[in-house]
């Protein structure tokens, strides 16, 4: 059921691989909700994806930028206010990238030049569109920036390696710009972490199928679909949300205020332990 929510906003959505990415169904859920935006993703990953196929069935084009060039970022502002027609109302920040993840390095010994590769593209890219966005006058008062996360920035999870350091990171820049961005234009900038999803990047995790049914078991409403986290982003640009600012906001089932689960307990013989 639509309501409308973003009927006359414009806006733009990153990151968009396919239709299993949480960003593909942001873009779905924002054309039903009466958005018009652009797609944006970074060539090459425009090569391996179907962006294209999202493109028609929403009616949107396409601009491809790499998010850690000021210069592409730029163009991307550019373009997109005269392809919409005015200002941009919403931007959906979703890009996650770890060269040490790919290339299987624990992280006590992580490779320094990736890890640097990676607060680049995942939470520098951040600071660098808000402030492209910004110099612009691109963004309406009381736009709405989304950046997606988890909880790795506040607990130890083994397998995230530097990516949990890079997610805090990209949590602090929402909080700091989104307080200059908040004084200046009214533009509100939040955070989204988002349960364990079944997405490629987050698939090719090692240990990410044991894990994710860890946490479904953890949750008290299991865990939050690519599908509902596309809800919980669209009611973040709308107008119902408008005082909603510089926040992490947990979209997980309530696994984040879980410490333990009768589940849990009972597949580890705990269930009558005092």
């Amino acid at each position: 059921m639509a309501y409308n929510l973003l009927k006359g906003k414009r806006g733009i959505i990153t990151g968009a691989l396919d239709e299993n990415s949480i960003a593909w169904k942001v873009a779905e859920k924002a054309h039903e909700e009466g958005a018009t935006f652009v797609l944006t993703n970074a060539p090459i990953a425009m090569r391996m994806g179907e962006i294209k196929v999202l493109a028609e069935k929403t009616g949107s084009e396409i601009i491809p930028a790499d998010a850690t060039n000021v210069d592409d970022l730029t163009n991307l502002f550019v373009k997109s206010q005269e392809v919409l027609g005015g200002k941009i109302d919403f931007v959906l920040h979703s890009i996650g990238m770890s060269v040490n993840i790919r290339k299987k390095i624990p992280y006590a010994e992580s490779n320094y030049e990736y890890f640097m590769k990676g607060i680049d593209v995942s939470a520098m890219s951040l600071h660098k569109m808000l402030s492209v966005a910004r110099k612009l006058d691109a963004i309406n008062e009381w736009g709405s920036v989304v950046a997606l996360t988890y909880m790795a920035a506040q607990r130890t999870y083994p397998f995230y390696t530097d990516m949990a350091d890079i997610k805090a990171m990209l949590e602090s820049i929402a909080r700091s710009f989104g307080y200059h961005y908040g004084v200046e234009k009214k533009v509100r900038i939040n955070t989204v972490s988002q349960s364990p999803t079944k997405t490629t990047a987050g698939s090719g995790i090692k240990g990410f199928g044991d894990f994710f049914d860890f946490a479904n078991e953890i949750a008290p409403l299991g865990n939050a679909d690519a599908a509902s986290c596309a809800d919980y982003c669209v009611s973040l640009f709308s107008d119902l949300t408008r005082m909603v600012t510089m926040q992490n906001l947990f979209h997980d089932g309530g696994y984040s205020s879980t410490g333990i689960s009768m589940e849990i307990m009972n597949k580890l013989g705990l269930e009558n332990a005092e």
